[in-house]
């Protein structure tokens, strides 16, 4: 049987989910963190900080100082809700659409060129793989929380 780990060990450095930095967009050098914060911020109508740190599996301050480094970089906006201040709202700027819409195009430019030496077959087999070990993660005790050693 091959070795899952190994399996995993080596996707997870072609993905680059190891480099400081995962996209160049024009002067700004988004983090992975950052851009799966941006990612989520847009496909969300105005997200709370909670309901996205939440989405990401992390926790709320370690997120709030990501949100903050955003919010320097001019591509979040932080408002807080309207009927319970407390609460704080997340949007994206201009800017962060751009960035944003630009780190999605290099995805589907990166993951199209991965995919074209594929065929449709084994294509619409790797699609489905992933969905079901998303589906069996989900399932899992353990899924989104760091591992203790």
């Amino acid at each position: 049987m091959e070795n899952i780990r190994e399996l995993f060990q080596i996707l997870t450095r072609r993905f680059g989910f190891l480099s400081k930095n995962c996209c160049s967009i024009g002067e700004f050098e988004i983090s992975m963190i950052h851009s799966h914060i941006l990612f989520e911020v847009e496909r969300r109508h105005r997200p709370s900080m909670q309901e996205v740190a939440e989405a990401l599996g992390t926790d709320i301050t370690t997120f709030s100082r990501q949100v903050q480094n955003l919010i320097k970089m001019e591509l979040v906006e932080k408002t807080p809700h309207a009927e319970d201040r407390r609460v704080q709202l997340l949007s994206l700027t201009t800017q962060g659409k751009f960035v944003t819409g630009a780190i999605d195009q290099q995805m589907k430019d990166y993951l199209e060129e991965i995919f074209s030496h594929l065929s449709p077959e084994d294509r619409e087999k790797v699609l489905q793989s992933i969905k079901l070990l998303n589906e069996a993660m989900a399932k899992s005790s353990r899924c989104c929380q760091p591992t203790m050693f």
